[in-house]
């Protein structure tokens, strides 16, 4: 037989489970259900409906008679010592019967083609998990602002290049596109072995790894999109929720994020700023001039550099003007995820309470 027509027949029989966990997702799960439908693959959709009290029922009630390859399912109860994403995931799974198991959130979008291209590269690299970074849909001020600096910030502490290299120690993958091997996935333990993680992505990609398992962890505009949060507030509890586990429950890190952010970002560019205006009243003299054009000229270096880190994830290049905002906003929230972890004890998502043990 051809090598050629060996890998199309290859091809033609993978199949993948895409399984999608819902709480309170009626504006996005359609958008969900339809984009993965549609991917060449793709043999069956169970979207786990968990405890959803406002139209995401109806939603999957309506769309489970026009798209045959869906199945939803209704949780009634969170059972202890669960996180609910994880229970959700889990249940999801069991039922699942694909040799490959994609695991996506209820908020994204698929691009046409993307799971056949995921696919190639995972075999074509005997991959055990693929996690992709989706593309951000962003349209408030917030999103546009802190978002993105974020981003920046997770792509320095969780290198593309470092875990997808298998002699790294690093491990990460986005719970927003997930997939993994079945046959891995139940070796690892699946969602039941961190069902009480908040950060479960991230544990399952470390335990895949631990495992000699081979990750390829991606910038995947290209593949796939999200808008994550629809208002601030929710913004604010999502990223509260999980910066102070990505950085590892290490305090001085954040804290010197904090300080780099606020210095080099929003301090230095508004002294720069405000030393020009001042001068431009009659006041200050020479040293003045030089603090001025200094901060001025660190600034200009920054906000390069800001927009290389834009570009290489990913992220429209217009974004970078809000760069100063977003550091302002970044050093706050760096704050209030170690307050939720190491004063409150309790993080709090989607009308939910977990422990928080810092």
């Amino acid at each position: 037989m051809a090598a050629g027509q060996h890998a199309t027949e290859e091809r033609g029989r993978r199949v993948v489970s895409v399984i999608i966990p819902a709480r309170n997702e009626e504006e996005n799960v359609e958008r969900a259900v339809r984009s993965v439908s549609a991917q060449k693959g793709v043999q069956e959709i169970v979207v786990v409906d968990d405890e959803s009290t406002d139209g995401t029922g109806a939603v999957l009630e309506r769309l489970e008679k026009e798209i045959r390859l869906l199945r939803s399912i209704r949780l009634e109860v969170l059972p202890e010592g669960w996180i609910g994403k994880n229970h959700a995931a889990a249940v999801g799974a069991e039922v699942a019967a694909g040799e490959w198991l994609l695991f996506t959130d209820a908020d994204t979008e698929h691009l046409p083609g993307s799971l056949e291209a995921v696919l190639d590269r995972a075999e074509a690299e005997r991959a055990d998990l693929v996690s992709l970074s989706p593309g951000q849909q962003m349209i408030g001020w917030w999103e546009k602002s802190l978002i993105p600096m974020v981003f920046v910030q997770l792509a320095r502490l969780y290198r593309f290049e470092e875990v997808s290299n298998p002699a790294s120690s690093a491990a990460a993958a986005n719970g927003q596109y997930l997939l993994i091997r079945r046959k891995v996935y139940n070796s690892v333990g699946g969602h039941s072995g961190v069902r009480s993680e908040i950060l479960e992505d991230v544990e399952l990609a470390r335990r895949v790894k631990a495992e000699g398992g081979r990750i390829i962890f991606l910038p995947g505009p290209r593949w796939v999109r999200t808008r994550m949060y629809r208002s601030f507030g929710e913004m604010w509890q999502g990223w509260s929720k999980n910066l102070y586990l990505l950085y590892g429950r290490k305090l001085w890190p954040m804290l010197k994020s904090f300080a780099e952010a606020w210095t080099f970002d929003l301090l230095v560019p508004v002294g720069g700023l405000a030393g020009c205006l001042l001068i431009a009243a009659g006041f200050g003299g020479g040293a003045m001039f030089l603090g001025a054009l200094l901060c001025l000229a660190v600034a200009v270096v920054r906000h390069r550099a800001y927009r290389q880190n834009l570009a290489r994830l990913g992220f429209d290049l217009a974004l970078a003007k809000y760069q100063v905002l977003g550091a302002g906003l970044l050093g706050l929230l760096l704050m209030s995820s170690v307050r939720e972890y190491r004063l409150s004890g309790q993080v709090r998502w989607k009308g939910r309470r977990y422990s928080a043990k810092g």
